[in-house]
């Protein structure tokens, strides 16, 4: 299962215009991410949904070239994992490098390579981005959605199903009452089936909104 520009871009809390933005190379620097899944068509990875989250979480604090040199910084200490592979945290105006295991976190831009101490954030939560966007938790998008690599490759479904939140969107937008949801999927019951729709609407929201 991989993601459309769009869904990445709801999930993740970037625009499509950045998504487009950031697959371009700069004239001293690379990509900030290509999507791993597929170029042609545009296809994004559970992986690439994280690493976007990041990017636009660290934006909350800090400019896109520092982030950009944070990840070349990354890059030329010798890293050269998946960009969800790292916890990165914005630090007064630097980005700075969560190590795995006990070992001190380190700076990535104002003094790439040195140690510093940090205090913790989490870019799976919900948050609002430099935009005043709201972007939702992303193992929870609503809650009776999740989000798990393991079902579906990672695709947003009703909470303890494999059922899609789309599916039972459009069953609604047909109009099927919630309260019947339940005669198609007899594991979909009214309020998960509202949180559903009220996903739906918010990642095409998101993508006129991001797109304009």
């Amino acid at each position: 299962m991989a993601y459309r520009p769009q869904l990445a871009a709801a999930l993740s809390g970037a625009s499509v215009h950045q998504l487009a933005y950031w697959r371009k190379s700069t004239a001293s620097e690379g990509p900030l991410l290509v999507p791993e899944v597929s170029q042609q068509p545009l296809l994004y990875s559970f992986r690439d949904v994280i690493a976007l989250r990041t990017t636009v979480y660290l934006r909350k604090r800090i400019s896109l070239q520092r982030v950009r040199r944070a990840i070349q910084s990354l890059y030329d200490l010798g890293e050269g994992e998946h960009l969800s592979t790292y916890r990165l945290v914005a630090q007064g105006n630097s980005v700075v490098l969560i190590a795995p295991d006990d070992s001190p976190a380190v700076d990535l831009v104002d003094h790439p390579g040195h140690q510093v101490t940090v205090v913790m954030s989490d870019v799976l939560q919900a948050f609002v981005t430099a935009d005043q966007v709201p972007v939702p938790d992303l193992l929870h998008p609503r809650d009776a959605l999740q989000v798990d690599p393991e079902i579906r490759g990672g695709h947003p479904v009703i909470l303890g199903t494999r059922v899609p939140f789309e599916v039972v969107a459009g069953l609604l937008r047909d109009g099927v009452a919630a309260e019947a949801i339940a005669d198609f999927y007899p594991s979909v019951g009214a309020a998960a089936a509202t949180d559903a729709l009220d996903f739906a609407e918010y990642v095409d929201r998101f993508g006129r909104t991001s797109a304009a």
